[in-house]
């Protein structure tokens, strides 16, 4: 073969067996933290109001599920209003409703955000099931992650509150790293929300925590209870969320 057929005469950046080869994770990791980057500073995306939630839940459905749905698109509409998305300040948008951008939970809060006519971010990840990107997210505030640290990562860090409601492993395992980061000091004080006090406290037996010595009653402060969407928002400004006309 010519040496110019040969895959080490490819250039780098188009050679697409060595962009996603082993050696080249950690510039994975980087691309795929400065694309996302890079796209909410064009928008001004300063801070967020992050929700997560069940891709299992579904509008219109029966029980407990299609109460959560709405009340979570209630919630992304009224915090879209009253928070601040809606206004442009030199550029810059504040408490932007954001979520993993999936169906469900993220749907709903996404769709309320959409409804209020706000911009509204989707977070998505590439997985076998449950993860197409829902029709409400803003086009531009779309992503996809193959990585979950990095999804992670942009999910928390301008992150102004946070909104958990009624979830599976996924949702304990965002609510606790976001928790875990508070506890220790390694991100800012943000306010916090358990939506349905009777779903969290029935799956999360935290007296069990303090009484084993595991977490400090403190630790018991670092998020309230809310079952409305209304109350979430009451809550919210009362743990110190700042909106922004």
């Amino acid at each position: 073969m010519r040496a110019a057929d040969m895959p080490s005469y490819r250039l780098a950046a188009l050679d697409q067996d060595f962009i996603l080869g082993d050696s080249m994770r950690g510039v994975r990791f980087l691309l795929e933290y400065e694309k996302v980057e890079e796209a909410l500073r064009a928008w001004g995306v300063l801070s967020t109001i992050v929700v997560f939630g069940s891709a299992r839940v579904r509008a219109g459905q029966t029980g407990n599920g299609g109460f959560w749905y709405d009340e979570a698109r209630k919630f992304g509409r009224l915090a879209s209003e009253r928070g601040g998305a809606l206004s442009r300040n030199d550029g810059k948008r504040v408490n932007v409703i954001a979520t993993g951008g999936g169906p469900g939970i993220m749907e709903a809060a996404n769709r309320g955000a959409h409804d209020a006519c706000a911009p509204t971010i989707g977070f998505n990840i590439t997985l076998p099931r449950e993860q197409a990107p829902n029709p409400y997210t803003t086009p531009e505030l779309t992503f996809r992650f193959h990585y979950f640290a990095i999804r992670k990562m942009h999910l928390a860090m301008r992150a102004s509150a946070l909104v958990v409601f009624p979830g599976g492993f996924g949702t304990l395992d965002e609510m606790f790293e976001i928790l875990t980061l508070r506890q220790t000091g390694k991100a800012p004080k943000v306010p916090i929300v358990l939506f349905d006090q009777s779903y969290w406290q029935a799956a999360i037996n935290l007296d069990v925590f303090c009484e084993n010595g595991m977490i400090d009653r403190a630790d018991r402060e670092l998020f309230a209870y809310a079952n409305t969407s209304d109350e979430v928002w009451q809550a919210l400004i009362s743990l110190g969320l700042e909106p922004v006309s």
